[in-house]
């Protein structure tokens, strides 16, 4: 046998037995119990380890940690529960492993900050993520969006949002609306436009089905809320104008506050109740609104499924 072909052989069985042991790896995450999760996933978690053991592969590691972290948040959201510990230790591997992976850093972004059960309530993860992300990926202007959704939503921290926007604007490659949200971010202005404005950008940035559908029903919900604030601010127009509150949208419509009868993103008209309220005919119809809602309800979530990408 020559040299050449030894050497490819045994080039072969390494390549063999870095593939294997890391699917191994992967099947014996899957087959943890819940109960011994939080000790038996993690004892992996040291990137410079695993670059050791993954023989110069630690794209196909990365790989396999990103498609654990998609599943197990999944699993948790399918199975209704609150503990997500293990989601920011695992796209924290990812990104070590791979710091290019840009869908784990938008991924973080999504689940990682916002409360059980539509995330794991964890915005300073998804912050320290981001920062990572955009420090060695500085010519992505995505992560600089992601970044600044991340202070708007979750910390409400107007100057550094804007800052994060004004940064991802400058770069050759971006995104039309970047310099328009970050002068909204400076002035503070424009509370639906721009939540509209974040959402319509996450859903056209990415190929994520989970973050595209996150990002349709938020949309759809900045659609009923802003509605109902228009609708409510009207009956207490009419009730100015005529001492009295509506009866029905009849009477809103001839007095010409509106025209037809409004309907929700779903078709549904809209009530009016008699003390003047606006209400949604099925509010669990549509996820993540704060108006429209019977007095004392919760926003209504989206149902704890697995979607088809996360199995």
């Amino acid at each position: 046998m020559s040299a050449t072909r030894r050497v490819n052989l045994v080039a072969i069985a390494v390549l063999s037995f870095s593939m294997a042991g890391a699917m191994a790896t992967l099947c014996a995450i899957d087959h943890i119990r819940r109960g011994s999760v939080g000790q038996e996933a993690l004892y992996l978690r040291s990137s410079k380890v695993l670059r050791r053991l993954s023989l110069g592969y630690t794209g196909l590691l990365a790989d396999i940690y990103w498609t654990r972290a998609v599943q197990y948040f999944g699993e948790q959201h399918h199975n209704g529960s609150g503990d997500f510990r293990l989601l920011a230790p695992l796209l924290e591997v990812t990104t070590e492993l791979d710091p290019r992976l840009l869908p784990a850093y938008q991924f973080g972004a999504n689940f990682l900050a916002p409360k059980p059960p539509s995330g794991a309530g964890l915005p300073g993860s998804a912050l320290s993520l981001m920062k990572y992300g955009v420090e060695h990926n500085p010519d992505q202007w995505r992560l600089y969006y992601n970044l600044g959704f991340l202070y708007y939503t979750e910390f409400k921290d107007y100057a550094k949002a804007a800052d994060a926007f004004a940064q991802g604007a400058k770069l050759p490659v971006t995104n039309a609306f970047m310099p328009i949200l970050a002068a909204q971010m400076a002035q503070h202005a424009g509370e639906f436009d721009t939540a509209r404005m974040l959402w319509f950008t996450t859903y056209q940035s990415t190929k994520e089905a989970q973050i595209r559908q996150n990002a349709v029903e938020h949309l759809l919900a900045l659609q009923v809320d802003e509605d109902v604030t228009r609708l409510e601010q009207v009956v207490e127009k009419y009730r100015a104008q005529t001492g009295r509150l509506p009866a029905s949208m009849s009477d809103l419509e001839r007095a010409g506050f509106i025209h037809g009868t409004p309907a929700d993103p779903k078709g549904r008209p809209y009530k009016l109740m008699p003390d003047g309220r606006i209400e949604v005919q099925n509010p669990e119809s549509i996820f993540f609104i704060t108006k429209g809602l019977p007095p004392g309800a919760a926003p209504p979530q989206p149902p704890r499924e697995a979607r088809p990408d996360s199995k």
